[in-house]
């Protein structure tokens, strides 16, 4: 057979009608997400075009804008509609905010932002919870009525569940990008974008949609402007970094994923509680591994089209406090908490209405959660406690005022993951971790000393406080949560470790590796990554090879998603 016979028959393979729809039409079964081999396919050929029209800027923000709401089309399907919702009210609303005059009318619009973002957001994320919470506690039978489902009916002919209300992958992160450009041109730290082309492209930018960084439209909008640039050594960067990311999500924590945590946390109760507990600690390592090897992934395949995107993770399990950890870990989602909600509550310096209307509603979503009346009268009679012990002197009505906006800041921490107790818990413990820690720090003998004896100690238990709140992050129910804490402290079976770690070897030999590699010195780490950079593409090339062919030794049948696409 001829060469030409053969390309014809591939050509015609290749663009069937079956083919052109698996690539051009949305399949809920098989996203697209950076782990599956589809992406890189429309990386690739997006990056050829790229070459062409990158030094237009115009055309080249238009151009990743479209390639954007593709990619989140083939992520989510007509939940597409939602990202242009935002994209066009959030536009509209920003050249509102920037062109009046009058503060308050400024205000109000800044105040329509937020509204609408936080509507959106809680009816995809909290009808459910409110719905059902409202039924039982006033012995109603109301429904849930999925509007956009029905305006999608009504509009393409579909047949979507009117039923039912699915979340849309990213929502929560677009909505606060959209949120932070209407309070940046409000408090005029940027201009309004020139065009609705160049919002959308900022919203959308596919790379970090779907599960971050959260990029502030004060540091993402001026490179829209700039002419593309990328060096031999932000070109080795970008690749180690894509790299990294994948032998950090696929390699690890799938592995350990699909071999050991899920399954314990499936089924608690057949486990060792030495089990139990070292599925904890791997479950700390997997959602690392998993959600910063997103981001780094991001990172490197933002930087190949000439954007720099925040750094998300700075080895957080070097921690030696939890506030230092909170620094360290989605430092994204850490500092727009602390500059678009906890600053505006009041920071550390005083309380304000804000603070107290947040902490009236979220004793609202406790009082539903517990869907007893009785909790929320006893929520009344601490509030009113705290209120009496703050009249006493300035001070303390300071520290509680702080306390308070603290646990505020983590208590919707918690809930912007989901509205269930095992959030709520969740981002409870790791705000009296705060509130502790800034206690013990006044009073410490070893907050000023620094040998690594006293280094070690604070590591390993600001690392196992940590582990211990994930145990409400990631069960699923508060009797799985119980099963955990039953097993660890009730049926550890010392005797069956050496069996257990012989049954589990290479899982806990990829945690080894997983824990050794973080805890190394960043200096070593950096150095690393620049010589990496600076090898030849060659060498750069065979990395690639390598690292795809461990790729498919480790890989599960089924492909993972990341952990925080459901956030």
């Amino acid at each position: 057979m001829h060469i030409w016979e053969i390309l014809i028959q591939w050509s015609s393979w290749f663009f069937s009608e079956e083919n052109i729809k698996n690539i051009l039409v949305y399949n809920e079964n098989s996203p697209m997400i950076f782990t599956r081999f589809y992406f890189w396919v429309f990386f690739t050929l997006s990056l050829l075009l790229y070459n062409v029209i990158y030094k237009q800027i115009a055309l080249r923000n238009t151009y990743l804008f479209l390639l954007s709401l593709f990619f989140y089309y083939k992520t989510s399907g007509l939940f597409i509609t939602i990202l242009l919702f935002s994209t066009f009210s959030d536009y509209l609303l920003g050249l509102l905010i920037f062109y009046s005059k009058k503060k308050n009318v400024k205000l109000l619009f800044v105040v329509t932002s937020v509204v609408i973002n936080l509507l959106v957001l809680f009816f995809f994320k909290y009808a459910y919870f409110f719905t059902s919470s409202y039924n039982e506690m006033f012995e109603t039978h109301h429904k849930i009525f999925n509007v956009f489902a029905y305006w999608a009916n009504e509009a393409t002919g579909s047949h979507y569940a009117v039923d039912q209300i699915l979340l849309p992958v990213g929502i929560s992160f677009f909505t606060f990008q959209t949120i932070s450009y209407s309070v940046d041109v409000y408090r005029e730290k940027i201009l309004p974008v020139k065009n609705v082309l160049d919002f959308g492209f900022y919203v959308s930018f596919f790379p970090q949609l779907v599960a971050g960084p959260i990029v502030r439209a004060s540091e993402f909008i001026p490179q829209l402007y700039k002419p593309y640039s990328l060096t031999k050594i932000q070109f080795g960067f970008a690749v180690y970094m894509i790299l990294k990311g994948l032998i950090k999500k696929m390699i690890i924590g799938d592995y350990i994923a699909v071999n050991f945590i899920d399954r314990i946390f499936q089924n608690p109760s057949m486990y060792t509680g030495f089990e139990n507990m070292m599925a904890l600690f791997g479950y700390s390592l997997q959602v690392y591994t998993d959600f910063s090897g997103y981001t780094d992934i991001a990172i490197g395949v933002a930087l190949l089209l000439g954007f720099e995107l925040p750094t998300n993770f700075n080895s957080p399990y070097k921690a030696k406090n939890v506030g230092e950890f909170w620094k360290r870990w989605h430092i994204s989602l850490s500092g727009w908490l602390k500059d678009y909600l906890y600053i505006p509550l009041g920071g550390n310096k005083k309380g304000s209405w804000a603070s107290y209307i947040c902490i009236s509603v979220i004793a609202i979503i406790v009082v539903m959660l517990a869907k007893k009346w009785w909790v929320g009268i006893l929520l009344l009679i601490i509030a009113i406690l705290i209120i009496a012990i703050a009249l006493f002197s300035a001070n303390t009505r300071k520290q509680i005022n702080t306390n308070i906006n603290l646990m505020i800041t983590m208590l919707l921490g918690g809930l912007w993951h989901g509205a269930s107790w095992q959030f709520v818990i969740w981002g409870g413990l790791n705000g009296l971790g705060l509130i502790a820690n800034k206690a013990w720090k006044k009073i410490s003998p070893y907050e000023q000393m620094n040998n690594w004896v006293v280094n070690t100690w604070k590591i390993f238990i600001t690392f196992t406080f940590i582990t211990f709140t994930r145990i409400w992050f990631r069960a699923e129910t508060m009797e799985t949560t119980q099963q955990i804490l039953q097993q660890i402290s009730g049926n550890f079976q010392a005797s069956l470790i050496f069996t257990v770690l012989e049954s589990y070897k290479m899982v806990f030999f990829a945690m080894l590796i997983g824990f050794v590699v973080h805890w190394l010195p960043d200096k070593l780490k950096e150095n690393t990554k620049n010589k990496f950079a600076s090898q030849h593409i060659l060498v750069q090339v065979l990395a690639m090879c390598i690292t795809v062919f461990f790729i498919f030794q480790t890989l599960s049948a089924d492909i993972q998603p990341f952990i925080y696409f459901q956030f």
